[in-house]
């Protein structure tokens, strides 16, 4: 393989991973809007929350696997808690009452991981078993960005499964269209909207633990992943799983071949591109205006 070849097979693998991971966050998002009308400005947060809980297992037993699977479950018990305690209250109130609430739990977070954790950023390594290179024709490729790509298709596909092929689903998919309706009907929606909210926190969680070792982990990293999740779910449309899923990975590739080719304007390419959508589609690619 060519050199020039080699590079864009590259930029196309990195901007798939980093697409993956933004649709985790972005979706958790979206569903919760969709299904539950509330706008969780926090969301990033527990996306940061989770990589330090993997920073502390680590620190404690040494396990990256135990801390996939220990770190993403803490962060969506501590959601499932805020929103069975907090947002539960609030629900009929209007969204000013949610933005300030979300926005308030932001920064307790962010300030709960500067007194237990502190600002130093931390370095996470790579677990043995996924360090090195892989030859992808004839290119040699991080084994643990591959990784990335392969555990978050495990994740959409059990996610799939789980909305298109369960009872459960079916609930959720009927919530995100008329909620009120399916409670009418006798399901136990405060129910079904906290394990949403658990599931959507929990996938965040997934996130920010397979994101650690490529970022680091600091108190910024709510803000660098929050503002890219919040474009994908308004360019995506709110609500929209299909639309959360095109814009991940579109602005994945996007942010990828953008810091090769123009690293100037790379910052600025996810804002720019949701101006030119939304100057045409208010409601996103996938909205629907209600």
């Amino acid at each position: 393989m060519d050199p020039t070849t080699a590079m864009y097979v590259a930029q196309t693998i990195h901007g798939l991973a980093y697409g993956m991971l933004l649709f985790l966050v972005a979706s958790g998002l979206t569903l919760i809007f969709g299904m539950m009308g509330i706008l969780n400005l926090a969301h990033a947060s527990f996306f940061m929350l989770s990589a330090y809980f993997c920073l502390s297992i680590l620190n404690w037993t040494g396990n990256f696997w135990l801390a996939l699977i220990v770190a993403p479950l803490a962060t969506a018990f501590v959601g499932i808690l805020i929103e069975r305690f907090l947002l539960r209250k609030i629900r009929g109130a209007g969204h000013i009452g949610e933005l300030i609430l979300t926005v308030g739990l932001m920064m307790i977070i962010m300030e709960s991981v500067k007194f237990f954790w502190g600002t130093d950023t931390y370095i996470i390594n790579v677990p043995p078993a996924l360090k090195g290179l892989v030859n992808i024709f004839g290119m040699e490729y991080p084994v643990y960005r591959l990784f990335i790509i392969g555990i978050t298709i495990l994740i959409l596909v059990f996610m799939g499964l789980i909305l298109f092929k369960t009872r459960l689903g079916m609930i959720v998919r009927a919530g995100v269209s008329d909620a009120e309706m399916v409670g009418a009907i006798g399901i136990n929606m405060p129910l079904v909207f906290m394990i949403v909210f658990g599931v959507g926190t929990w996938m965040a969680g997934v996130a920010g633990v397979a994101i650690a070792p490529i970022l680091s982990v600091f108190p910024g990293l709510a803000d660098q992943m929050g503002m890219d999740a919040f474009v994908v779910v308004v360019v995506g449309g709110f609500g929209s799983l299909l639309g959360a899923f095109v814009s991940s990975i579109f602005f994945g590739l996007l942010n990828s071949f953008g810091i090769q080719f123009i690293p100037r304007l790379a910052p600025v390419l996810m804002v720019l591109c949701m101006v030119l959508v939304l100057s045409f589609k208010p409601m996103g690619l996938f909205g629907e205006r209600e």
